[in-house]
């Protein structure tokens, strides 16, 4: 069965840190780029972060680059991501994702095209008070 099991978020204070975490079975992981896409009420899906698990190669995308920091344990199939320097636009259902790229592109994570993505988590709210 595959799954993807997330913990992690709650309430922080702006300025604040948190870390999701998503550990991955039930298929090949290192075929495929893991991370989080979020979405906030009201607002499309969106790609957050991604790590290939096969080549280690990292996207961000631009609001979160320099605050977030995606890291893997390969060992435990287990996916981290670091969440420093916090906003209340950063206020999100977080959903931990995996999308089939043998090669690291990871084209669906890149483009927020969430219809692309193999595999979801059931989601992870974080809310960020000002």
């Amino acid at each position: 069965e595959v799954q993807l099991v997330e913990s992690g978020g709650g309430l922080v204070q702006a300025g604040g840190s948190l870390q999701l975490s998503c550990a991955a079975s039930g298929f090949t992981v290192a075929d495929y780029a893991i991370g989080w896409f979020r979405q906030a009420p009201g607002k499309e899906r969106e790609g957050v972060s991604c790590i290939s698990l096969s080549t280690g190669s990292t996207y961000y995308a631009d609001s979160v680059k320099g605050r977030f920091t995606i890291s893997s344990d390969n060992a435990k199939n287990t996916v981290y991501l670091q969440m420093n320097s916090l906003k209340p636009e950063d206020t999100a259902v977080y959903y931990c994702a995996a999308e089939y790229s043998p090669g690291g592109t990871a084209w669906y994570f890149k483009r927020s095209y969430y219809r692309g993505i193999d595999h979801w988590g059931k989601g992870a709210l974080v809310t960020v008070s000002s």
